[in-house]
């Protein structure tokens, strides 16, 4: 889903960019929880005309698909059609992104429906909140398993942020594709940090879950496109795990959206 959100809107800032306007081809049937899904240019018909269309090569099609790509041609290509369907995980303007960030967050407004019981959850958590993102499921392969960390290893990240926070409880709001995650066993693996540090599981969808990490105060997670893009929408401070030193957690180690998504792996 975040991976999706990200490659459109890195088309989107290029379109906004050159005057051209942007359709969605997943927003209008696979993740219609946005307030984008429900946009004129945003329609099922609309995406399978367009699929059918580039198919049988009546519509071109500017491929980033390949890391060795030639962006530049890619552009050519782009701007000497008036229409064309543009795929491919690396296509990449980070700075129209950010110039048009303000338009991609409001595009991706949660729908009510989602956030509402989120919101009124957490506003029963008074401590600082710390979202914790625990990928599990396709990153047991991925990447050879690098980030596929187990439950100690996030017990002991939550450890180091509630000493760094010492004067203050700590909310931990833990989202997970991980049906085995359970409030209880991080208890267990908590139990020595005495009672400042709280743990929440709302067991909720994606999308849910989502806006509950974009809602805390501090992000910690593995290398990944969906915390990243919780962070996005208040730049909120992320901490990616994988770049943490042997040393220990410092805040310092918590970084704005701007930095992480540049350096997405």
């Amino acid at each position: 889903m975040c991976n999706n959100l990200l490659q459109f809107a890195h088309v989107y800032a290029w379109g906004r960019e050159h005057g051209r306007k942007v359709m969605s081809m997943r927003f209008s049937y696979k993740y219609p929880y946005f307030k984008i899904s429900h946009s004129n240019l945003v329609s099922f018909p609309l995406y399978v005309v367009a699929k059918l269309l580039a198919a049988i090569k009546v519509l071109p099609t500017a491929s980033f698909k390949h890391d060795d790509c030639d962006p530049e041609a890619l552009q050519q290509k782009m701007l000497s059609h008036k229409h064309i369907v543009v795929s491919g995980w690396y296509v990449r303007y980070y700075d129209l992104f950010q110039k048009y960030r303000d338009e991609i967050c409001d595009l991706f407004t949660i729908d009510p429906s989602y956030t509402e019981p989120v919101k009124t959850k957490m506003k029963e958590w008074t401590g600082t909140k710390l979202g914790v993102h625990i990928r599990r499921g396709d990153y047991a392969v991925w990447k050879d398993g690098a980030y596929c960390y187990d439950d100690a290893v996030y017990a002991d990240f939550i450890r180091q942020f509630a000493a760094l926070e010492s004067a203050q409880d700590v909310d931990v709001c833990l989202s997970t594709n991980d049906p085995e995650v359970s409030v209880a066993k991080f208890k267990a693996l908590l139990q020595d940090t005495g009672s400042r540090i709280h743990i929440h599981l709302l067991g909720g969808n994606a999308v849910e879950d989502l806006f509950m990490l974009s809602e805390c105060d501090y992000i910690i997670g593995p290398p990944s496109t969906y915390s990243l893009v919780a962070a996005m929408y208040r730049d909120i401070p992320l901490c990616r795990m994988d770049q943490v030193s042997s040393c220990g957690l410092e805040l310092s180690d918590f970084k704005t959206f701007d930095y992480w998504f540049r350096r997405i792996i």
